[in-house]
Protein backbone atom coordinates (compact mmCIF):
# COMPACT_ATOMS: atom_id res chain seq x y z
CA UNK A 1 0.00 0.00 0.00
CA UNK A 2 1.18 3.53 -0.73
CA UNK A 3 1.55 6.08 2.02
CA UNK A 4 -1.49 8.38 1.92
CA UNK A 5 -1.21 12.16 2.04
CA UNK A 6 -3.80 14.33 3.78
CA UNK A 7 -4.23 17.88 2.44
CA UNK A 8 -6.41 20.77 3.57
CA UNK A 9 -8.66 21.73 0.65
CA UNK A 10 -10.99 24.35 2.16
CA UNK A 11 -10.71 26.15 5.48
CA UNK A 12 -14.38 27.03 5.85
CA UNK A 13 -15.21 26.26 8.48
CA UNK A 14 -18.51 24.41 8.44
CA UNK A 15 -20.50 23.92 11.62
CA UNK A 16 -21.34 20.38 10.51
CA UNK A 17 -19.88 19.41 7.15
CA UNK A 18 -21.48 16.31 5.61
CA UNK A 19 -22.51 14.46 2.45
CA UNK A 20 -19.55 15.04 0.09
CA UNK A 21 -20.75 13.90 -3.34
CA UNK A 22 -18.61 13.98 -6.48
CA UNK A 23 -20.39 14.94 -9.71
CA UNK A 24 -18.38 12.88 -12.22
CA UNK A 25 -20.14 14.58 -15.14
CA UNK A 26 -18.99 18.05 -14.09
CA UNK A 27 -15.90 17.10 -12.03
CA UNK A 28 -17.06 19.09 -9.02
CA UNK A 29 -17.67 18.20 -5.38
CA UNK A 30 -20.85 19.18 -3.59
CA UNK A 31 -21.34 18.90 0.16
CA UNK A 32 -23.49 20.45 2.89
CA UNK A 33 -23.17 22.29 6.16
CA UNK A 34 -26.09 20.82 8.09
CA UNK A 35 -26.22 23.27 11.01
CA UNK A 36 -25.11 26.19 8.86
CA UNK A 37 -27.90 25.36 6.38
CA UNK A 38 -25.72 25.61 3.30
CA UNK A 39 -24.90 23.72 0.11
CA UNK A 40 -21.34 24.09 -1.17
CA UNK A 41 -19.62 23.23 -4.43
CA UNK A 42 -15.88 22.86 -4.95
CA UNK A 43 -14.42 23.30 -8.41
CA UNK A 44 -10.94 21.80 -7.92
CA UNK A 45 -9.41 23.43 -11.01
CA UNK A 46 -8.86 26.04 -9.77
CA UNK A 47 -9.91 25.56 -6.12
CA UNK A 48 -13.05 27.65 -5.96
CA UNK A 49 -15.98 27.19 -3.58
CA UNK A 50 -19.52 28.41 -4.28
CA UNK A 51 -22.08 28.52 -1.45
CA UNK A 52 -25.90 28.54 -1.40
CA UNK A 53 -28.18 29.07 1.61
CA UNK A 54 -30.80 26.45 2.43
CA UNK A 55 -34.08 27.27 4.25
CA UNK A 56 -33.52 24.59 6.93
CA UNK A 57 -31.09 21.92 8.06
CA UNK A 58 -30.04 19.72 5.16
CA UNK A 59 -28.68 16.26 5.94
CA UNK A 60 -27.62 14.93 2.54
CA UNK A 61 -27.78 15.58 -1.18
CA UNK A 62 -27.74 13.50 -4.36
CA UNK A 63 -27.62 14.59 -7.99
CA UNK A 64 -30.68 14.30 -10.23
CA UNK A 65 -30.69 12.95 -13.78
CA UNK A 66 -32.89 15.87 -14.90
CA UNK A 67 -30.49 18.36 -13.35
CA UNK A 68 -30.16 19.89 -9.93
CA UNK A 69 -30.21 18.00 -6.67
CA UNK A 70 -32.48 16.05 -4.36
CA UNK A 71 -32.00 16.78 -0.67
CA UNK A 72 -32.93 15.08 2.58
CA UNK A 73 -33.91 17.93 4.90
CA UNK A 74 -35.61 18.62 8.22
CA UNK A 75 -39.08 18.40 6.67
CA UNK A 76 -38.35 15.56 4.26
CA UNK A 77 -37.24 15.23 0.66
CA UNK A 78 -36.90 18.26 -1.63
CA UNK A 79 -35.87 18.99 -5.20
CA UNK A 80 -33.19 21.68 -5.31
CA UNK A 81 -32.46 24.03 -8.21
CA UNK A 82 -29.26 25.91 -7.43
CA UNK A 83 -29.64 28.19 -10.46
CA UNK A 84 -32.92 29.61 -9.19
CA UNK A 85 -32.11 28.84 -5.54
CA UNK A 86 -35.47 27.10 -5.10
CA UNK A 87 -36.38 24.15 -2.87
CA UNK A 88 -39.50 22.17 -3.85
CA UNK A 89 -40.98 19.83 -1.26
CA UNK A 90 -41.60 16.22 -2.31
CA UNK A 91 -42.68 14.31 0.81
CA UNK A 92 -42.11 14.26 4.56
CA UNK A 93 -41.70 10.60 5.56
CA UNK A 94 -42.16 11.26 9.29
CA UNK A 95 -44.34 14.33 9.89
CA UNK A 96 -45.36 13.27 13.40
CA UNK A 97 -41.88 13.43 14.96
CA UNK A 98 -40.73 17.03 15.32
CA UNK A 99 -37.43 15.87 16.83
CA UNK A 100 -36.30 13.93 13.76
CA UNK A 101 -34.70 15.05 10.51
CA UNK A 102 -33.29 13.30 7.46
CA UNK A 103 -29.58 12.57 7.69
CA UNK A 104 -27.16 10.42 5.67
CA UNK A 105 -28.35 9.44 2.19
CA UNK A 106 -27.24 8.08 -1.19
CA UNK A 107 -28.68 6.71 -4.42
CA UNK A 108 -28.49 3.03 -5.27
CA UNK A 109 -27.47 2.02 -8.81
CA UNK A 110 -31.06 2.06 -10.06
CA UNK A 111 -31.41 5.71 -9.12
CA UNK A 112 -33.46 5.35 -5.92
CA UNK A 113 -32.61 7.74 -3.08
CA UNK A 114 -32.09 6.02 0.28
CA UNK A 115 -31.98 8.34 3.25
CA UNK A 116 -31.97 7.67 6.98
CA UNK A 117 -33.35 9.90 9.69
CA UNK A 118 -32.12 10.63 13.19
CA UNK A 119 -33.30 11.84 16.58
CA UNK A 120 -31.84 15.32 16.88
CA UNK A 121 -31.61 14.87 20.66
CA UNK A 122 -29.36 11.83 20.06
CA UNK A 123 -31.30 9.82 22.64
CA UNK A 124 -34.27 7.94 21.25
CA UNK A 125 -34.63 5.33 18.47
CA UNK A 126 -37.03 7.48 16.45
CA UNK A 127 -34.89 7.31 13.31
CA UNK A 128 -35.64 5.15 10.29
CA UNK A 129 -34.38 4.34 6.80
CA UNK A 130 -36.48 5.47 3.84
CA UNK A 131 -36.37 4.72 0.12
CA UNK A 132 -37.55 7.42 -2.28
CA UNK A 133 -38.42 5.66 -5.53
CA UNK A 134 -38.20 7.21 -8.96
CA UNK A 135 -42.00 7.67 -9.02
CA UNK A 136 -41.58 9.73 -5.81
CA UNK A 137 -43.27 7.18 -3.55
CA UNK A 138 -41.54 6.84 -0.19
CA UNK A 139 -41.23 3.59 1.78
CA UNK A 140 -39.91 2.95 5.29
CA UNK A 141 -37.32 0.17 5.03
CA UNK A 142 -35.98 -0.05 8.61
CA UNK A 143 -36.63 1.64 11.95
CA UNK A 144 -35.54 1.76 15.59
CA UNK A 145 -32.43 3.86 14.86
CA UNK A 146 -31.04 6.79 16.85
CA UNK A 147 -28.66 8.18 14.18
CA UNK A 148 -28.66 6.85 10.60
CA UNK A 149 -25.28 6.75 8.86
CA UNK A 150 -22.87 4.74 6.76
CA UNK A 151 -25.01 3.98 3.70
CA UNK A 152 -23.17 2.19 0.88
CA UNK A 153 -23.53 -0.72 -1.54
CA UNK A 154 -21.15 -3.47 -2.59
CA UNK A 155 -19.82 -3.20 -6.16
CA UNK A 156 -21.94 -6.19 -7.28
CA UNK A 157 -25.13 -4.66 -5.78
CA UNK A 158 -25.87 -7.67 -3.56
CA UNK A 159 -25.12 -6.07 -0.17
CA UNK A 160 -26.26 -2.80 1.38
CA UNK A 161 -24.50 -1.29 4.42
CA UNK A 162 -26.26 0.92 6.97
CA UNK A 163 -25.02 2.18 10.34
CA UNK A 164 -26.72 3.08 13.59
CA UNK A 165 -23.92 5.26 14.91
CA UNK A 166 -25.19 5.44 18.47
CA UNK A 167 -25.22 1.64 18.78
CA UNK A 168 -21.66 1.43 17.42
CA UNK A 169 -22.87 -0.98 14.73
CA UNK A 170 -22.79 -1.13 10.95
CA UNK A 171 -25.27 -3.62 9.50
CA UNK A 172 -25.17 -5.52 6.23
CA UNK A 173 -28.33 -6.48 4.34
CA UNK A 174 -28.94 -8.70 1.36
CA UNK A 175 -29.93 -6.28 -1.39
CA UNK A 176 -32.06 -6.87 -4.48
CA UNK A 177 -31.04 -4.27 -7.05
CA UNK A 178 -34.08 -4.88 -9.24
CA UNK A 179 -36.77 -4.51 -6.57
CA UNK A 180 -34.94 -2.37 -3.99
CA UNK A 181 -35.77 -4.89 -1.25
CA UNK A 182 -33.47 -5.60 1.70
CA UNK A 183 -33.35 -8.68 3.93
CA UNK A 184 -31.23 -10.73 6.34
CA UNK A 185 -29.85 -7.93 8.49
CA UNK A 186 -26.64 -8.90 10.28
CA UNK A 187 -23.80 -7.16 12.07
CA UNK A 188 -20.98 -6.11 9.75
CA UNK A 189 -18.76 -3.86 11.90
CA UNK A 190 -18.71 -3.03 15.61
CA UNK A 191 -16.89 0.04 16.90
CA UNK A 192 -17.73 -0.63 20.55
CA UNK A 193 -14.08 -1.20 21.49
CA UNK A 194 -12.47 1.74 19.67
CA UNK A 195 -12.57 5.50 20.39
CA UNK A 196 -14.51 6.52 17.28
CA UNK A 197 -17.80 5.52 15.65
CA UNK A 198 -18.70 5.02 12.00
CA UNK A 199 -20.28 8.11 10.49
CA UNK A 200 -20.44 8.61 6.71
CA UNK A 201 -18.96 5.91 4.48
CA UNK A 202 -18.29 4.75 0.94
CA UNK A 203 -17.23 1.60 -0.94
CA UNK A 204 -14.36 1.29 -3.42
CA UNK A 205 -14.08 -0.85 -6.56
CA UNK A 206 -12.60 -3.75 -4.54
CA UNK A 207 -15.57 -3.79 -2.19
CA UNK A 208 -13.71 -2.24 0.75
CA UNK A 209 -15.80 -0.10 3.09
CA UNK A 210 -14.27 3.30 3.91
CA UNK A 211 -15.66 5.10 6.96
CA UNK A 212 -15.07 8.34 8.82
CA UNK A 213 -14.44 7.46 12.48
CA UNK A 214 -16.13 10.39 14.18
CA UNK A 215 -14.54 11.17 17.58
CA UNK A 216 -11.60 9.04 16.43
CA UNK A 217 -9.34 11.40 14.44
CA UNK A 218 -9.21 8.95 11.53
CA UNK A 219 -10.65 7.40 8.41
CA UNK A 220 -10.77 3.61 8.32
CA UNK A 221 -10.67 1.01 5.56
CA UNK A 222 -12.50 -2.29 6.16
CA UNK A 223 -12.36 -5.33 3.89
CA UNK A 224 -15.59 -6.80 2.41
CA UNK A 225 -15.90 -9.09 5.46
CA UNK A 226 -15.81 -6.16 7.88
CA UNK A 227 -12.24 -6.65 9.09
CA UNK A 228 -10.27 -3.46 9.80
CA UNK A 229 -7.45 -3.14 7.26
CA UNK A 230 -5.93 0.21 8.21
CA UNK A 231 -6.64 3.65 9.57
CA UNK A 232 -5.49 6.99 8.19
CA UNK A 233 -5.08 9.77 10.78
CA UNK A 234 -6.72 13.11 9.99
CA UNK A 235 -6.11 16.41 11.87
CA UNK A 236 -9.70 16.73 13.13
CA UNK A 237 -11.37 14.95 16.03
CA UNK A 238 -14.71 14.64 14.27
CA UNK A 239 -14.37 13.59 10.62
CA UNK A 240 -17.97 13.17 9.50
CA UNK A 241 -17.95 11.52 6.08
CA UNK A 242 -15.58 10.36 3.37
CA UNK A 243 -16.34 10.00 -0.32
CA UNK A 244 -14.29 9.33 -3.45
CA UNK A 245 -13.86 12.03 -6.07
CA UNK A 246 -11.39 13.50 -8.51
CA UNK A 247 -11.24 12.81 -12.23
CA UNK A 248 -9.90 9.31 -11.58
CA UNK A 249 -12.07 8.82 -8.45
CA UNK A 250 -8.89 8.24 -6.45
CA UNK A 251 -9.20 11.21 -4.06
CA UNK A 252 -10.95 10.61 -0.75
CA UNK A 253 -12.69 13.82 0.36
CA UNK A 254 -13.41 14.14 4.09
CA UNK A 255 -15.82 16.57 5.77
CA UNK A 256 -15.73 17.41 9.47
CA UNK A 257 -17.51 19.03 12.41
CA UNK A 258 -16.58 22.57 13.40
CA UNK A 259 -18.40 23.13 16.69
CA UNK A 260 -17.60 21.98 20.22
CA UNK A 261 -19.17 18.61 20.89
CA UNK A 262 -17.14 18.46 24.11
CA UNK A 263 -15.70 21.49 25.94
CA UNK A 264 -12.27 22.36 24.58
CA UNK A 265 -12.77 20.73 21.17
CA UNK A 266 -11.92 23.87 19.23
CA UNK A 267 -8.65 24.21 21.12
CA UNK A 268 -7.70 20.55 20.61
CA UNK A 269 -9.04 20.36 17.06
CA UNK A 270 -8.77 23.86 15.53
CA UNK A 271 -9.22 22.55 11.96
CA UNK A 272 -12.67 21.17 12.74
CA UNK A 273 -15.21 22.07 10.05
CA UNK A 274 -12.69 22.08 7.23
CA UNK A 275 -12.60 19.90 4.10
CA UNK A 276 -9.71 17.50 3.48
CA UNK A 277 -8.54 15.40 0.56
CA UNK A 278 -6.63 12.15 1.01
CA UNK A 279 -4.54 10.93 -1.91
CA UNK A 280 -2.29 7.92 -2.33
CA UNK A 281 -4.62 5.36 -0.75
CA UNK A 282 -4.31 3.03 -3.74
CA UNK A 283 -8.12 2.78 -3.82
CA UNK A 284 -10.56 3.92 -6.50
CA UNK A 285 -14.18 4.85 -5.95
CA UNK A 286 -17.32 3.98 -7.89
CA UNK A 287 -19.21 6.79 -9.68
CA UNK A 288 -22.13 7.91 -7.53
CA UNK A 289 -25.52 7.26 -9.19
CA UNK A 290 -27.95 10.09 -9.93
CA UNK A 291 -31.57 10.09 -8.78
CA UNK A 292 -33.65 8.88 -11.72
CA UNK A 293 -36.96 10.47 -10.79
Amino acid sequence: MTEPEVALVWKGPNELGESPNWNWRENTLHWVDINGQKIQRLDPDPDRVSIWDAPMKIGSIVFREEGGLVAGMHTGFHFVDLNSETFTHIVDPDPDHASTRLSDGKCDRRGRYWCGSMDMNLNDPFGALYRLDTDLTCTKMADGVVVSNGLAWSPDNTVMYYANSRSNTVYAFDFDIETGDIANRRDFISTADIPGRVDGANVDTEGCYWAAHIDGWEVAQYDPQGNLMRTIPVPVRYPSMCSFGGRELDVLYVTSIGYEVQPGDLERSPLGGTLFAITGTGATGIPEPFFAG
